[in-house]
């Protein structure tokens, strides 16, 4: 009797410990903390400032890519650098011009997954030149000067129209007075292998980018099937509404 007794308990034992063993949760896998920031033509990487405070205050590392815009393959190289010293899972965000560079340079293995802001996301063989050569009848066409040494510019006096239309014009003016030659070699550097066929991507979608037509930023979301967020703006989207642009980086941040 005595001996049931103790094998009974000894099985009742096992039982309880089994189960607190089975109750125990499974570790979630951590969240993406690591996100580099890529910038587009005409423009450097201080006009991800906002965007860097909101983030790096929601506890994420951030890096911010001051690509040359010289050519696809020295901006790419660039982006490449700054992800090889990251730690860890990494999102990678381009802005415009810097959908391309996030395309090319996005195969890197610790690339968790791209985001698009109002970008280029080109397909194997394209180019933003290829993209923007036949607009949409109607569509806004970017006031793009003719090169000049193989570098090209924004008209000046249509500078804040096309891309900064929502910022105060103080604002848009300094990004007009600042802005950066992009070189024609940028402009037509061919993709060979598009990172959006392989990872997770994500496309915020701003209706009112007078330098890329909405229609065309459908379309290319569509074809990378990304998850796509919509807002109204302008093609600086980055700096005059950050906290936007967060909300979908951190999304991105969160899938697994």
């Amino acid at each position: 009797m005595k001996l049931k007794t103790l094998a009974l308990a000894a099985v009742a034992a096992l039982s309880l410990a089994a189960g607190a063993y089975a109750a125990e949760p499974t570790p979630a896998s951590p969240a993406v903390k690591n996100v580099v920031l890529v910038h587009g033509g005409f423009v450097d990487g201080s006009g991800w400032q906002q965007v860097y405070n909101l983030l790096t205050k929601d506890g994420y590392n951030v890096s911010i890519v001051q690509n040359p815009t010289s050519s696809l393959a020295d901006d790419v190289a660039f982006t490449r650098r700054v992800l090889e010293q990251q730690t860890g899972p990494v999102i990678l965000v381009g802005h415009s011009y810097g959908g391309a560079v996030i395309t090319e340079a996005g195969s890197a293995d610790n690339v968790k997954a791209l985001v698009y802001i109002t970008a280029f996301a080109p397909d194997a063989g394209e180019s933003v030149q290829t993209l923007i050569s036949h607009p949409a009848p109607g569509a806004p066409v970017p006031p793009i000067l003719p090169p000049k040494d193989g570098w090209l510019m924004l008209d000046h006096a249509k500078f804040a129209a096309a891309f900064a239309g929502d910022l105060p014009p103080k604002a848009a003016q300094f990004m007009a007075d600042s802005q950066v030659p992009w070189n024609v070699a940028a402009l037509g550097g061919a993709i060979s292998t598009p990172a959006w066929k392989s990872k997770p991507s994500f496309y915020l979608v701003v209706d009112g980018d007078h330098m890329i037509p909405v229609e065309a930023q459908r379309a290319m979301a569509k074809r990378a099937n990304a998850t796509v967020m919509n807002t109204k703006g302008s093609h600086a989207i980055y700096v005059s509404q950050p906290a936007v642009v967060v909300k979908l980086i951190e999304a991105a941040a969160k899938v697994k």
